[in-house]
């Protein structure tokens, strides 16, 4: 029997700080050093919002695996899969390089984990194959 693999991240984070400091900075920077225009960088400050709003809200985001289900839960979406259900996990590497991690029923039904519940892919893998669920990764498809 394994001990439970759990992760879990925080909305509210030191990194999405900092980048929101240096982009604000940069903006006014460019708003006093170049004379841009005020609502072009406006604008691009409204991109910012959703970083911000994480860091109001500091929504949860995690996985937790045992040796019965999966369970997961981002904002307010949650899910759970018995282990008996899952045919097979599918790690899809992107061309960004970033990971999507699929659970593949054995009823050829598939279920995407949202990507910020998911840990360092390595260790997800790791948890997977100490319960022996097989991991079939994909690198670079486009569909």
């Amino acid at each position: 029997m394994a001990e439970p693999f759990t992760f879990t991240r925080q909305g509210r984070s030191r990194r999405t700080l900092s980048v929101l400091i240096l982009v604000y900075a940069g903006l006014i920077g460019l708003i006093v050093a170049v004379d841009a225009a005020w609502w072009v960088m406006g604008l691009l400050a409204l991109l910012t919002l959703p970083a911000l709003g994480d860091l109001y809200r500091n929504p949860s985001a995690g996985v937790r695996l045992d040796d019965n289900q999966l369970d997961w839960h981002s904002g307010r979406r949650k899910g759970t899969l018995d282990l008996a259900e899952i045919d097979h996990m599918r790690f899809d590497t992107r061309w960004d390089f970033s990971v999507r991690v699929s659970a593949m029923l054995t009823g050829e039904k598939r279920v995407h984990l949202p990507f910020e519940c998911v840990p360092p892919h390595r260790d997800l893998e790791a948890a997977f194959q100490t319960r022996d669920i097989p991991v079939k990764r994909t690198h670079f498809s486009f569909f």
